[in-house]
Order: C-alpha cells, then sequence, then structure tokens
C-alpha cells in the first residue's frame, strides 16, 4: 500500500510514517520546515530509513501526493490558546486552505482520505462525546478544525472515500515543547516552574500516541462509508492536577508551576465515547494514563542522555 503521511514530522505523524514503514508499506513522508516541521523528528524519520519531501501544501505542487492509495493527511497549525489574535490567520492558512487543496488534487484519482481533526470541535463536554453530538467551536482553532471536516464532508459528498478523526487530547514520547505535559515534565527534571493555565480542574481524554496510531492505521486500511466520523480518544477521563500529581509521583517530584489566568478557548472537560470506533475498527484506547506518562518521561531522560 502506497501511503502519504502529511505532517510526518510533527508529533504524531513521525509516530505514523514509521509504524507504517515498519509495517512494510510504501511511505511518502511530507512536511515543510517553513511550517514548523521539527528537525529532531525529520532526523528521527531518517534513520528510520524514511526521507521526508519537502512541501507546504498551501503553495506547492500536490499533485504527487494524490497519487497514492492512502492520504493520512495530519499536516496542520495546532494550538487552541495560540490561535486567537494574529494566530486565526495562520490556523486557517493551515488547516482550512491547505485541506481544501489536498482535497481538489485528490478528487480525480480519489485515494482513501484520512482527515486528523480534533475533540476541540466538540466544546464542554458533560458527557462522552459521540460522533453526532452538535459541534460548539470556541477557539479559531477549533474553528478551523470544524471547517475542514465541512469540507472533508462535501469531498465525500462527491464520492471521495474520506475519514474523520478527531483526536482526543494526546501525549507520549515526542510531543511538542508547547503541550502540558511535555512543559510539566521538563520543568520536573529541570526544577524551573512551567505556567499551570487554570486550577488544574480541566479534565481531560488523554490518549497515548501509540493507540492514536493504531486507530489511524485501521482507519486507513478498513472501507468505511465515504465521511464516517470517529472519536480517538481515551474513554477515561482525567483531571490534569490530578495527571500532574502521577508525573511528581513517577519522577519523585513534583512540577513546579506558575499560575495563570485560564487560557481562552480553554474547556473544562473532553471526554471521548468510542463506541463507534469500536465497532467499526475494532480499536480502543488500551494504554492507561500511568503506563504512558512512564514511557514519556523515560524518552525525557533518554533524550537529555543524547
Amino acid at each position: 500500500m502506497r501511503v502519504v503521511v502529511t505532517g510526518a514530522a510533527g508529533f504524531i505523524g513521525s509516530h505514523l510514517a514509521g509504524a507504517l514503514a515498519v509495517a512494510g508499506h510504501d511511505v511518502l513522508a511530507v512536511d515543510a520546515r517553513s511550517r514548523g516541521a521539527s528537525p529532531a523528528n525529520i532526523a528521527e524519520l531518517a534513520r528510520a530509513g524514511i526521507p521526508v519531501t519537502e512541501c507546504d501544501l498551501v503553495t506547492g505542487d500536490l499533485a504527487p501526493l494524490a497519487d497514492a492509495d492512502v492520504v493520512l493527511h495530519l499536516a496542520g497549525r495546532p494550538g487552541v490558546r495560540t490561535s486567537f489574535g494574529a494566530g486565526a490567520p495562520d490556523a486557517h492558512r493551515d488547516n482550512v486552505t491547505a485541506t481544501a487543496r489536498l482535497l481538489d488534487a485528490c478528487a480525480a484519482r480519489r485515494p482513501r482520505f484520512v482527515l486528523a481533526s480534533s475533540s476541540s470541535v466538540y466544546g464542554d463536554a458533560g458527557r462522552p462525546c459521540t460522533e453526532d453530538d452538535r459541534i460548539d467551536p470556541r477557539s479559531p482553532y477549533a474553528r478551523s478544525k470544524s471547517d475542514a471536516e465541512a469540507l472533508a464532508q462535501r469531498a465525500a459528498a462527491d464520492g471521495l472515500p474520506v475519514v474523520v478523526l478527531r483526536y482526543f487530547s494526546v501525549y507520549g514520547p515526542r510531543q511538542r515543547p508547547d503541550m502540558a505535559f511535555h512543559r510539566f515534565i521538563e520543568a520536573a527534571l529541570d526544577g524551573t516552574p512551567a505556567p499551570l493555565y487554570g486550577d488544574g480542574g480541566q479534565s481531560r481524554s488523554f490518549t497515548f500516541v501509540g493507540d492514536v496510531v493504531d486507530a489511524t492505521v485501521r482507519a486507513a486500511r478498513t472501507p468505511l462509508p465515504p465521511g464516517t466520523v470517529l472519536n480517538v480518544g481515551h474513554p477515561v477521563t482525567v483531571r490534569l492536577r490530578d495527571a500532574l500529581d502521577l508525573i511528581g509521583t513517577l519522577l519523585g517530584t513534583p512540577p513546579p508551576t506558575v499560575p495563570k489566568d485560564r487560557a481562552p478557548g480553554d474547556v473544562t472537560r473532553t471526554w471521548a465515547g468510542t463506541d463507534r470506533a469500536t465497532g467499526l475498527l475494532g480499536w480502543t484506547a488500551t494504554t492507561g494514563l500511568e503506563e504512558g506518562l512512564t514511557r514519556q518521561i523515560a524518552w525525557h531522560r533518554a533524550r537529555r542522555r543524547g
């Protein structure tokens, strides 16, 4: 199977490209240094024998990307907090315009197309969210993801076999430096405080990156009705302050923090209902938070040893 992975030098994308290559698939890894591709992840992919093709999805030639059996579209502009104000046009460019161009490029050959979306489209969750729930995006980032989903659904109506995966709070080795667990683990290891936005009472369906890769590979291999939407998240929701306590226990020292006002667009709870993914893909998240954080901490320590 020839597979294109956009955002292949990102946190999730680098794990996904590596897993596909190990499974024997022909992987075209695509990313753009100018859009923030991680040099460390590019080097990691190179060590695995996977070169990264440079391409800005907004300005580049996308025809070679459409010549595939499956396109896994993970490229985009992450971050709720940074999408407000001056960050809003960047979120729209990299999440909406780029997706529109890639969908258009795939319209003729019609490869299976998997779009990585986000749990942020739901807004606050008072119960496990299901894919048929009304969405309530509360940040420019969340709106850009819901807009990209709308583009994907229009393409599905035109016959492109599109699947939308809504990822929930992914963590693990290679997590981006701006993400919460990365910041808190580094703070504990350095003894330097990291910002804590809000009171720590926010709850999340923290999902280990290996489980997310498993779900994405299954979605790439499984024939599904065009336009299918699937939640990819751990069904247990955990308070951030409890996750901080666990990090402290695993490291033997609590992460020092500096209190900050709650970030704009930050929801109180995300909560993944995953019955549909279980039914259609045979998938459920199997990595508990303690195991996943143990593996992420081991990566941080190994990274420091060089």
